[in-house]
């Protein structure tokens, strides 16, 4: 079925990411959400891997920030993601479902619970910590917090994860620009198609 088969997007991606693996931060990108007033808002965040056997993508949040009501609010967002090093550009489009402590749906308890192992222990401490975006205390104030490394994830945890339909990749030191876009079959797998655009 061709909505099985990794689209050239996602091997493009996945062969920056190696080429580019000697720099840690070839694992942050910048993705932009729409707040409720209209207006963009943009912040870096870490790249926590492909859900298994698809081609969306994974990042980690607090549920206490403010990208949670944008994404409640527009669902809609956009990765843009630059290696430095390969000199290649990769604008990810598409829909980002959130998966928090509220979720009642098993497959995604178990993917949360899975992204919350899979980060460090210092990475899990954040969510314990003060509330994101609100004034920040002194640092006498701040209570030390220890979390034991075996529990599961805490309330703040957040797991989005991006299903793509768009992705615009250009490729600066080849001169290359392709335009990545999704539709579905007869049988609702996703189907890829491409086309070479100016850079």
């Amino acid at each position: 079925m061709a909505g099985c088969v990794s689209p050239s997007w996602k091997a493009l991606l996945l062969k920056a990411l190696d080429s580019n693996s000697h720099l840690k931060h070839s694992s942050f990108f910048q993705l932009a959400t729409v707040s409720s007033n209209g207006r963009p808002s943009n912040r870096t965040v870490v790249f926590r891997g492909f859900l298994e056997g698809s081609d969306k993508i994974q990042i980690n949040t607090d549920t206490r920030s403010s990208k949670i009501e944008e994404i409640k609010h527009c669902p809609f967002a956009q990765i843009c993601w630059y290696f430095t090093d390969s000199w290649e550009q990769f604008r990810i489009n598409g829909k980002i479902e959130y998966i928090d402590g509220s979720n009642s749906d098993p497959l995604k308890i178990q993917q949360r619970e899975k992204a919350w192992f899979s980060s460090s222990p210092k990475s899990r401490l954040q969510y314990v910590g003060p509330n994101p975006g609100l004034p920040a205390f002194n640092e006498d104030q701040v209570q030390e917090v220890n979390l034991d490394p075996s529990d599961g994830p805490v309330s703040a945890f957040c797991l989005l994860v991006l299903d793509p339909d768009q992705v615009d990749y250009l490729n600066l030191k080849r001169n290359e620009r392709m335009a990545f876009k999704s539709s579905f079959g007869e049988d609702g797998s996703k189907i890829w198609s491409f086309e070479k655009i100016n850079p």
